[in-house]
């Protein structure tokens, strides 16, 4: 996983020295990039406060005076907010696709500034203080995450359920499994520049798509700024669109599958490797290490440990490249290797001659047992291995064919991509 630096940035600082600052965007803006800042807004009937939040980031470009647009990201919706979102000079992308993902992406793709700005639109995220974002954008940072943790979460902001629960564990689940030292992996409101979106490659349509950006942009490499932000409670007189433990699975999935050498790859090794060891111990029969008696129930351990490890390993491959085929950023060495060593045919001779070689081994222990009428226990922990080994080349096989289709297929959407350029 590509390294992330994080800083934290001071509301303060940039709030009692303005000037700066807004020289700075000045400059910028006058640098070939007709606007600095969009700000994208996602909306399915929001005529509540949809007009507090545009009023909101309208105020603050002309208080910093930069050039900037609003784009609000419309879900399908059936109230006035649309209208609103008109009137008051701000553009709207309709997204007839369903999801917090879907709209926000549509806003992204059509916003014209160089500096990205998404929040909800229902006054919860303080729009006025996008300078904060801004400064940190300028200070070099690619995507800048906000902290609610840090700024502070007025009473009735966060659901206990969420504030206590549900954010610091999914947080810290991706923290582990990512190595990323973001706090406060779910804050809505965060900031980006038009390179890093399209970099970050973001697919999700639903709630998930906040922490896909993340882990899309760890694996891009990108610089990786968090600003401490305050949470307040939202102005809406009906439920939120999040659905806690829905959503929440939602966001838990994704994380599991996009971490498959955490998950997959290093779990399975390691079960491989002892379950491996345990069945060249046991395999002419049982021992016996400083009194301990390890006898078939061992075995039986042991081959369960070697398979599922083998499993989990053949499991991961497979999740990497198929991760890397839409998101090209995430090839690491395994896959270039992959590419260019023909594994179809390394795991068809490897396994094949595996599973061959076992089952006659067993075909002559099965005829040994029914011809010479011999007694059983002295065998059984060597068909014990010999069936793992069976069982494990059948495995390769199969799983061989399967990386072949996704090798195939990474190399074709390789080859369009280069010749047509990135899809946005």
């Amino acid at each position: 996983m590509h390294s992330t630096n994080l800083r934290q940035f001071d509301h303060s600082e940039k709030l009692l020295n303005p000037d700066n600052h807004i020289d700075s965007a000045l400059e910028m803006t006058t640098a070939g990039h007709s606007l600095l800042v969009s700000a994208i807004i996602p909306c399915l009937n929001e005529e509540l406060t949809l007009a507090i939040c545009i009023n909101k980031v309208m105020d603050a470009f002309t208080r910093l005076g930069i050039q900037g647009e609003v784009i609000v990201g419309d879900n399908g919706s059936t109230d006035k907010s649309v209208k609103i979102a008109k009137s008051l000079g701000a553009r709207v992308i309709h997204q007839p696709v369903k999801g917090y993902g879907a709209a926000i992406s549509a806003a992204a793709h059509a916003a014209k500034g160089k500096y990205l700005i998404m929040a909800d639109a229902d006054d919860s995220y303080d729009w006025s203080q996008i300078d904060v974002f801004v400064d940190a954008l300028e200070g070099g940072a690619d995507f800048v995450m906000g902290n609610r943790f840090a700024g502070g979460i007025e009473p009735g902001a966060m659901p206990p359920l969420h504030r206590y629960l549900g954010n610091p564990l999914l947080s810290g689940i991706a923290r582990g499994l990512y190595h990323s030292p973001i706090r406060d992996f779910h804050c809505g409101m965060r900031a980006f520049t038009r390179e890093a979106f399209q970099k970050m490659s973001t697919r999700s349509t639903g709630m998930e798509f906040a922490s896909e950006m993340i882990i899309n942009a760890h694996r891009a490499g990108l610089i990786i700024h968090e600003v401490p932000i305050k949470l307040y409670p939202d102005k809406r007189n009906r439920p939120p669109h999040l659905r806690s433990f829905r959503d929440g699975w939602r966001h838990l999935r994704l994380l599991i599958a996009h971490a498959p050498d955490r998950l997959y790859l290093i779990p399975g090794f390691t079960l491989l490797l002892l379950g491996a060891i345990c069945l060249a111990l046991l395999a002419a029969g049982p021992i016996e290490i400083h009194g301990y008696y390890f006898g078939i129930h061992f075995v039986a351990l042991a081959t369960m440990s070697t398979l599922i490890g083998l499993i989990a390993i053949l499991l991961g491959v497979l999740a990497k490249v198929a991760i890397a085929i839409y998101h090209p950023v995430a090839k690491s060495r395994l896959i270039t290797w992959l590419m260019r060593s023909h594994p179809l045919e390394w795991l068809v001779f490897c396994g094949s001659a595996l599973a061959i070689s076992a089952f006659c081994a067993d075909l002559l222990l099965a005829f040994r047992w029914i011809f010479t009428l011999g007694s059983m226990e002295q065998s059984v922990h060597i068909v014990f291995v010999i069936s793992t080994a069976c069982i494990a080349g059948v495995l390769m096989v199969l799983a061989g064919f399967v990386l072949q289709l996704l090798l195939d297929n990474l190399s074709r959407h390789d080859s369009a991509t280069s010749t047509q350029g990135p899809v946005l």
